[in-house]
């Protein structure tokens, strides 16, 4: 038996966060609170949202005291301050690190017998749809606004908590591309990557299934063509809406059927050294796509082909070969660095990444079981 969630409503294309206030309005609510985070109101993101809210006069608050790989005292926080602004709902702009922390926030809202936030690791047993959120992404990467996911970094037993939770889905996404136009380069590649490592690894799991791969197979192909463009030509609406779209297609499938060993061994580097997520991520992928090789090898065909890869006249070997070689050059032609040591991880605390990143909640769905000494041999290739 096959179980499918997705969110009710998206609106997608650039512009689309002007149907905010009617959407708000015609749903009864009333007051909102505004996760985000301070760089996104440095550079005049938040504006481009908040400006619709002031036209409507629809009152809100902001909380903006959320990090790359946000925490468990960030989210107590937060729920503190949604507390004190009395809002009925949340809109979380941002990428994955808002968007986690406002799903965080708005379950345990409605559900405060998990306030202590570590008792949402894995798939928590919340009664309550959470508070209504309505998410407007501003990275293309994480699909953070379709999915059942978030991550929330314990800081005290230094570990990302990858959170399973239908009730925390987004009532609404909004992911308009105009919003995405001041994002770096550096910042675009990795969650570019981050896109289709989610896709890759969704594709490639134990869980996946055709619906999943309807989806993935486009997110690939989607990525391969908008991700260098949307790097070299931040200004690109164009090539930013293809990957807006192509990130939230791989999100309706992962969420659906899991991640795999990439995701298991990138956890536990955003949680010992703060590394970005899709950075790690990057890295890892064409590294454990080789490991995979042999228990995906059918499958490796057809991500070279949606990179736009011809296979005509190669073995079945050599066409998963070209596949892994497709991602690692991608990911060099985007500037993602190819070695851990140059993100200054330590060769002597590659033992104890390796017994984290086999316990993390991703690392079952790998096509290939595997043993920590495995994962310890992955990580020394990766050095």
């Amino acid at each position: 038996m096959k179980r499918v969630i997705l969110n009710k409503m998206s609106y997608y294309g650039a512009g689309s966060r002007s149907v905010l206030a009617s959407e708000i309005k015609k749903r009864g609510l009333r007051k909102i609170f505004i996760v985000t985070d301070k760089d996104l109101i440095k550079f005049g993101v938040v504006e481009k949202v908040t400006a619709i809210l002031d036209s409507a006069k629809i009152k809100y608050c902001i909380f903006s005291n959320v990090k790359q790989n946000p925490t468990v005292a960030q989210v107590k926080e937060g729920l503190a301050s949604f507390g004190s602004c009395g809002a009925d709902t949340i809109v979380a702009i941002g990428g994955g690190s808002p968007i986690d922390t406002a799903k965080a926030i708005a379950i345990i809202s409605n559900n405060p017998e998990f306030s202590d936030v570590v008792s949402l690791e894995g798939v928590a047993d919340t009664k309550n749809k959470c508070v209504p959120i309505i998410a407007l992404p501003t990275t293309a990467g994480t699909a953070a606004e379709v999915t059942i996911n978030y991550v929330i970094t314990d800081e005290q037993n230094v570990k990302k908590m990858v959170c399973v939770d239908p009730n925390a889905i987004p009532i609404l996404s909004i992911v308009d591309a105009e919003l995405m136009l001041t994002l770096p380069a550096s910042v675009t590649a990795a969650t570019g990557m981050d896109a289709l490592t989610h896709a890759i690894e969704g594709y490639i799991t134990k869980g996946a299934w055709e619906m999943s791969d309807m989806f993935e197979l486009k997110a690939i192909e989607m990525i391969t063509k908008h991700l260098p463009t949307a790097v070299k030509n931040p200004s690109d609406v164009t090539a930013r809406d293809g990957m807006a779209v192509a990130q939230y297609i791989a999100g309706m499938g992962f969420s659906n059927v899991g991640l795999g060993l990439v995701h298991g061994m990138a956890h536990p580097l955003g949680a010992y050294y703060d590394i970005p997520h899709g950075v790690a991520n990057a890295l890892l992928l064409p590294i454990v796509m080789e490991f995979n090789t042999k228990s995906s090898i059918g499958k490796y065909a057809e991500i070279a082909r949606a990179m736009g890869v011809s296979v005509v006249g190669l073995s079945t070997e050599e066409a998963a070969q070209a596949a892994v070689k497709a991602v690692k050059d991608l990911a060099i032609e985007v500037g993602i660095p190819e070695k851990l040591r140059l993100l200054n991880v330590k060769e002597e605390d590659l033992k104890s990444l390796s017994k984290s990143a086999f316990e993390d909640v991703c690392t079952p769905g790998n096509p290939t079981d595997v043993t920590i000494e495995d994962i310890l041999e992955l990580y020394k290739k990766a050095f």
